[in-house]
């Protein structure tokens, strides 16, 4: 048993028979009332996503995970495969476990929260910042730094991205998986 000081992002909560994930999370101060304790919560278990508040010092039922490297394999109508480094046993997953399926490629290492009590796959996290190829993009324009004007760009998971004006086809660019935006040019 935990209460609400021990919220923090990522932590897996058990509310009302359900599994949600912390989103985020803050407190709520007044002069005259007891402090507030608020989350935004994403359905593990389900797709919804909803806001709850506690009074400061109330308890939360967290959910202890373990979190296991696994690397994606492939996509096919069953769902997302992907492979245990250690064990080499395969799973699969519904594309809604996973945290930005539109930047994942094959051969990626991601984290797989698993629910030890159940032994079930609650999320799959993505490392932060991926590398990847620029597959289609209009021609780039020399020179053209000083301005933050972005143009649309496909990456090689088929995803598309806004990326700056002078980043050309075949180019390695590093995303920002959380955030869905471009970060720098990557040398090879």
């Amino acid at each position: 048993m935990a209460n609400t000081a021990d919220i923090s992002r990522g932590m897996i909560l058990k509310l009302d028979g359900s599994l949600y994930s912390v989103v985020e999370f803050g407190e709520n101060k007044t002069a005259r009332a007891a402090a507030k304790v608020w989350a935004k919560l994403k359905g593990v278990d389900n797709n919804r996503t909803i806001e709850k508040t506690w009074n400061s010092g109330d308890t939360i039922y967290p959910v202890r995970v373990e979190k296991r490297s696994f690397q994606f394999l492939y996509k096919d109508e069953t769902g997302y495969n992907f492979m245990d480094n250690e064990s080499f046993e395969q799973i699969s997953l519904s594309e809604n476990l996973i945290d930005a399926p539109q930047f994942l490629k094959e051969g990626q290492e991601v984290a797989i929260a698993i629910n030890t009590e159940t032994d079930q796959p609650v999320s799959v996290e993505l490392p932060d910042k991926i590398v990847v190829k620029v597959t289609y993009t209009e021609p780039g324009l020399k020179g053209d730094t000083a301005t933050r004007t972005l143009k649309p760009a496909t990456i090689e998971t088929g995803a598309t991205i806004n990326v700056p004006l002078f980043i050309d086809e075949g180019e390695l660019i590093r995303v920002n998986t959380k955030t869905g935006e471009y970060v720098e040019r990557v040398k090879e």
